[in-house]
């Protein structure tokens, strides 16, 4: 997985705006940010998969995948759950408000790499955000792709993030988009179940098939354990890994399994390199 040093701004948050707020559940929202000064905007450029750590003045510092296409030059979004004292503070930022932005860090998805080959792309919950950063390039480039199939599972229909851009995927001939809940309510028609179980409603061939997920551990212990039975590679096996990180550069240690740091050796990894980590998923 292929690495990005920050754009130069590694250790300085830069000031960015909040000019857009969007609410996906009860506790989620989607913010778009735009950097105050117009060159940073304009110099800012990242790959699916990075991050950038986000300071809330006065409450502190926490990282957050980008959640937006990187083709999109005039702004980016993260997706952000209200869970700790940072993100709460950021939840009760308004439009217009500025809050200070470093990266983007860490590595990122292959994108080149994978041309040719069908995706399988698996999600759960709030772990859809980095993977639409890498959905959305994809769909830019359609052609450079076999099939696409996207699963998505969520606790339940309120919990599922991007409702308006599941129901577009929905709609399109191109790919081929399930999802599920694992608990259903009187709205909801389709299918129940966690997300593995989707995996019964298709067919793949593992040697020309590159999958990526992302989302809670738990989920991507099963997902991975059922990819290799369906004879997926483990190098076409590529995950995210989610540790506490704090610094975002490697120096504070706080992230670090075994000699690697998911902030600058990761967050990607192939399920390859993840099996040389004496500690499990």
């Amino acid at each position: 997985m292929s690495k990005d040093r920050g754009n130069g701004h590694l250790y300085m948050p830069r000031l960015a705006r909040v000019i857009r707020i969007a609410d996906e559940t009860y506790d989620t929202k989607t913010f778009t940010l735009r950097f105050v000064d117009e060159e940073s905007q304009q110099q800012f450029s990242f790959r699916s998969g990075q991050f950038v750590e986000v300071s809330v003045f006065g409450a502190g510092e926490a990282p957050f995948g980008l959640a937006s296409n990187p083709n999109r030059k005039e702004d980016f979004d993260i997706t952000v759950r209200a869970v700790g004292r940072v993100t709460r503070a950021l939840h009760e930022r308004k439009v217009g408000d500025v809050i200070g932005v470093r990266g983007p860090l860490g590595n990122y998805f292959p994108f080149e790499e994978v041309f040719g080959y069908d995706i399988l792309i698996v999600g759960g919950g709030i772990g859809l955000p980095p993977l639409r950063s890498l959905i959305e390039p994809m769909l830019d480039a359609r052609d450079k792709f076999g099939r696409i199939i996207i699963l998505y599972g969520a606790r339940t229909p309120q919990d599922r993030v991007y409702k308006h851009l599941l129901s577009e995927w929905e709609k399109r001939t191109d790919i081929e988009f399930l999802q599920t809940v694992d608990v259903g309510d009187s709205t909801w028609t389709g299918h129940v179940g966690v997300v593995t179980t989707l995996f019964d409603k298709i067919t793949v061939d593992p040697a020309r098939t590159v999958a990526f997920t992302c989302g809670p551990p738990i989920m991507i212990k099963f997902v991975i354990q059922d990819l290799l039975a369906m004879g997926f590679d483990p190098d076409h096996i590529i995950s995210t890994l989610e540790r506490y990180m704090k610094c975002g550069v490697g120096k504070c240690g706080h992230c670090a399994i075994n000699h690697k740091y998911v902030c600058t050796d990761g967050p990607v990894f192939s399920f390859r390199q993840m099996q040389a980590f004496r500690e499990p998923l």
